[in-house]
């Protein structure tokens, strides 16, 4: 009896252990867990056939929208217009089966009406912005409204004239944002909705998120708007260093990104990009520039770092620069907007057209190691995401789900 008793206490640790080392990835919200765009998948193709990677599945009906996705609980939650509402949708990850949707709030009024926002999910709850500037928390079970906020009525928020597309950050227990205004940042209780704090200096918002840092045991927020690049501390929101680069910008779209010490941030319109040295020492926060580049061109598109470079959208293709000094190392002429790393490729999706690409960043010559369209019209400007194996491209009214494993 107790040779059986531990044989089944051995055999259920076993399976606990098969479990927890098995388990799915989380996806949470725009540019993944670490808001960097890269992936920590493992063993994915590293050539595509030439018709491209196995079709999983495709759902039509997510309605119009660059809205990315977040992947999390065997769900992939997204947004898409549906008639005058823009809508919080909920898929089955194994199928791309609609499970629900819900009316998060007005669809944009703006001339660019598609969804703009990536949802955040945080536990059983999800946190949305519109373009015209309601914000919510709903429920993940069924998309229920459960508080809700108008960054310009009830926040005083001032946003660029292409209104707001940033998605929302949680960091611990607040729902973090740039409504822009007077109090260019703003951090509320993300349970109730109720304010925690309000930065200090005024800003008007881009369409860009923020961004957490953290240096020996303090953290700021970061963020570009169209008054430049700005970061406020995230107990008080109070404002610690702002950089004017591409102030008052036609649009300023790409989320900054950091890693090893280098805050880098490029635009579009013809503006490049400004890196800076960020170290926090003695309680003090310091940035310095360690250089700037035309070589990127981001609009509205973005970059990753990784291995110690930049990879994004530059001028006739993507680009390759080292994090630290800026020199460029390559430009491959193949198509360029929205990127995703994983496991050590880039994952490249147009600004239009809808044509994916697989690049291989060390390669010496021939770095495209595959390409395909999807179907859609207009521009492709949603962020592809590589999770458990799975390449998700949204193009329009469709989202597709590939099979990317290497077999």
């Amino acid at each position: 009896m107790r040779i059986n008793r531990l044989a089944i206490l051995t055999l259920s640790a076993a399976a606990l252990l098969t479990t927890a080392q098995t388990r799915a990835a989380d996806w949470p919200g725009f540019l993944g867990p670490n808001h960097d765009g890269c992936s920590a998948d493992k063993g994915l193709l590293k050539q595509w056939p030439k018709e491209g990677p196995a079709l999983l599945w495709k759902n039509e009906a997510v309605g119009p929208g660059w809205s990315s996705v977040a992947v999390i609980n065997g769900c992939v939650y997204t947004t898409g217009n549906e008639g005058e509402n823009q809508m919080l949708i909920c898929l089955d990850a194994a199928t791309g089966k609609e499970k629900w949707r819900a009316a998060q709030g007005p669809k944009s009024s703006n001339g660019y009406s598609g969804a703009r926002a990536t949802p955040t999910v945080d536990g059983d709850r999800i946190y949305l912005t519109g373009g015209d500037g309601l914000m919510t928390c709903q429920s993940a079970a069924d998309g229920k409204i459960l508080w809700k906020k108008n960054l310009q009525a009830d926040l005083g928020g001032k946003v660029g004239g292409w209104q707001y597309a940033e998605s929302v950050l949680i960091l611990g227990k607040l729902a973090v944002f740039t409504p822009g205004g007077d109090h260019a940042v703003v951090a509320l209780d993300k349970m109730t909705g109720d304010p925690v704090w309000k930065s200090d200096k005024p800003a008007t918002a881009g369409y860009s998120s923020c961004l957490p840092i953290t240096l020996n045991g303090s953290t700021i927020i970061v963020n570009g708007t169209q008054s430049g690049l700005l970061a406020v501390d995230a107990k008080t929101g109070k404002e610690i260093y702002r950089h004017p680069f591409a102030d008052g910008n036609v649009a300023n779209c790409p989320t900054p990104a950091y890693s090893d010490g280098y805050l880098f941030w490029a635009v579009g319109y013809g503006k490049g990009g400004i890196c800076l040295k960020v170290s926090h020492t003695a309680g003090n926060w310091k940035f310095e520039e360690a250089w700037t580049t035309r070589d990127f061109e981001c609009h509205p598109g973005n970059y990753v770092v990784a291995q110690g470079c930049v990879y994004g959208k530059g001028k006739g293709g993507l680009v390759c620069a080292d994090l630290k000094t800026g020199a460029k190392k390559w430009n491959e002429q193949t198509n360029a907007g929205q990127v995703c790393w994983a496991d050590g490729m880039l994952y490249s999706l147009s600004d239009a057209g809808g044509k994916i690409s697989l690049v291989a960043p060390t390669a010496e010559s021939d770095r495209v190691k595959g390409s395909f369209q999807v179907a859609g019209s207009g521009n492709s400007w949603s962020h592809p995401v590589v999770l458990n194996g799975r390449l998700y491209v949204r193009y329009d009214t469709n989202l597709y789900c590939f099979d990317v494993k290497a077999k």
